[in-house]
């Protein structure tokens, strides 16, 4: 019973907490993701006053968090959006992986850490938060903008490539030979194969069978189909986030919207407990000693970062200011970054990695909302600064059904 009470005592504390932040965030227009990191290092390891009962809760909670992040961003699209996209955009996505695993894995090898430690590092780097930037780009009312979509398209290639990513590194930091390194890659990549045949060649199917004009089945329903793909993608060592989004494309027309409508709160909730759970994990004391490597490759990848963005949306016609939005969008590193090095951190191969990747992460995560907002109207002062004329989008953009204003003003649809 007195286990019981502290729990709620504490949990209440969390989500009050978080409420209050979150209302002082809105009051200057600002993303709360920062606040609620902030919040998490002032609780967690080495903190003010680590939690003691509601820690496991905590960390349920912020899985559920993710999934739902990218249930969400997922119904915003449908599947032959998904397609579409993903057949444009797989430039982008061997451009992103080319400057973004690069300095990780040179900055390892900097360290003396060695080629295993390398690619841990790498990973770290090269994969944006796709948890994060779902959050921004809800709080900044982007995701009917016509660069959204480009955005999109890089971050389910990058989870569509930790189906090869992470056997490979699990093979490597476990040391295991060719064949069963083959085996458990070859599984994972089936099983995302099948998940996406499925939800593109049969999502008309499925939203049939979710449908319901009662509310409560329906929000029961969605959210226990999304979990339960979740739970077995991962499972299979398939991103539980790559489930959660194919079960979003696989659902359209009212039954999405309804889904929306219902899981909002609950995505707002969870989203934020995810975002405390990452800090409650982190010790400040750890931070210090490698706070200048991890600032360099911070400040290097956010630049390649903003590079992959504007080049992949110029590429996607989208005007300069859509480009740099694009590129300020994808700064943020979090969920994926702290699972690979976690790995690592496991299996003894660095004692540094941890720390730094944590550090790593941290200023990403928080440096991440900013850029979102603040890439653009930083780089149409200097261009106007400077005197360069901003360049004309060329080629056809990708169309957003929900769409439907003219050329001029598509590329701030949906913005508030």
């Amino acid at each position: 019973m007195h286990d019981s009470s502290v729990f709620l005592i504490e949990f209440g504390a969390i989500i009050l907490g978080l409420g209050l932040l979150g209302r002082l965030a809105g009051r200057f227009q600002f993303s709360p993701i920062p606040l609620y990191l902030l919040a998490g290092l002032a609780f967690g390891e080495g903190g003010l006053y680590p939690l003691g009962t509601s820690e496991e809760f905590v960390a349920i909670g912020a899985e559920i968090g993710v999934v739902l992040l990218l249930l969400m961003l997922g119904l915003e699209y449908t599947a032959s959006d998904l397609v579409s996209n993903l057949k444009t955009q797989y430039p982008a996505g061997l451009v992103d992986a080319a400057l973004n695993a690069v300095p990780g894995a040179a900055m390892a090898l900097l360290l003396g850490w060695g080629p295993v430690a390398a690619v841990v590092l790498a990973g770290v780097t090269w994969i944006s938060s796709s948890g994060v930037i779902a959050k921004v780009l809800g709080d900044l009312g982007r995701l009917g903008n016509r660069e959204t979509p480009v955005i999109l398209s890089i971050l389910v290639l990058e989870d569509l490539s930790m189906a090869v990513y992470l056997p490979i590194l699990t093979a490597l930091l476990a040391g295991a030979g060719l064949a069963a390194g083959s085996l458990t890659l070859a599984i994972a990549l089936g099983v995302a194969g099948l998940v996406l045949v499925v939800a593109v060649r049969y999502g008309r199917h499925i939203s049939r069978f979710v449908s319901s004009d009662d509310s409560e089945k329906l929000l029961l329903v969605v959210l226990g189909l999304t979990l339960l793909v979740a739970g077995i993608a991962q499972k299979l060592q398939v991103s539980a986030a790559v489930g959660a989004f194919l079960v979003g494309i696989a659902l359209s027309g009212e039954v999405a919207e309804g889904a929306h409508h219902l899981l909002s709160p609950l995505r707002d909730l969870f989203a934020a407990v995810f975002f405390v759970f990452f800090g409650l994990h982190t010790d400040p004391a750890s931070i210090p000693p490698v706070l200048a490597p991890a600032l360099a490759l911070a400040v290097v990848t956010a630049l390649t970062k903003i590079a992959t963005g504007y080049w992949a949306a110029k590429r996607a016609g989208i005007s300069a200011k859509g480009r740099w939005r694009a590129g300020g969008t994808l700064v943020a590193r979090g969920e994926f970054s702290i699972v690979i090095a976690g790995l690592a951190v496991t299996a003894g191969i660095e004692p540094d990695l941890g720390p730094l990747a944590t550090a790593y992460v941290l200023i990403l995560v928080i440096l991440g909302p900013l850029t979102a907002r603040y890439t653009e109207p930083l780089a149409r002062r200097l261009s106007h600064r400077f005197g360069t004329p901003e360049p004309v989008a060329a080629g056809v953009a990708i169309p957003h059904p929900a769409t439907e204003a003219t050329a001029e003003d598509q590329d701030t649809v949906g913005r508030t």
